[in-house]
């Protein structure tokens, strides 16, 4: 039921067009436009940048799983998800879902 944080790690980077990088003491999962996940192997989670909707429908789902990042963040619609609960496919799930909303825009076509 578990995920370790290195699994967590290769399914955030699996990702189309995800890098890492520092972020304080977590690390930082990127697309192009911006950051979609923050990973702390030590606390075995991660944080999720979901929309407010996003956020309520994990929370309501998996309530043991997730949770609102305490604080503005989380009010907009930050979320943290607890390694040692959740399962491979859900957090799969969540991670896609938090890159979409994190991939750069498709540029308007001129006609």
């Amino acid at each position: 039921m578990a995920v370790d944080p290195l699994r967590a790690r290769e399914l955030a980077l699996g990702l189309d067009g995800a890098s890492e990088a520092p972020h304080f003491h977590r690390l930082a999962f990127k697309t192009p436009r911006k950051t979609f996940a923050t990973l702390s192997a030590a606390a075995h989670d991660i944080n999720l940048m979901f929309d407010p909707g996003l956020r309520d429908f994990f929370c309501e789902h998996e309530p043991a799983a997730f949770s609102a990042v305490p604080g503005g963040w989380g009010r907009m619609g930050a979320t943290r998800c607890d390694l040692d609960v959740v399962d491979e496919p859900t957090l799969t799930s969540a991670l896609q879902a938090a890159h979409r909303l994190a991939a750069p825009k498709p540029k308007a076509r001129r006609g």
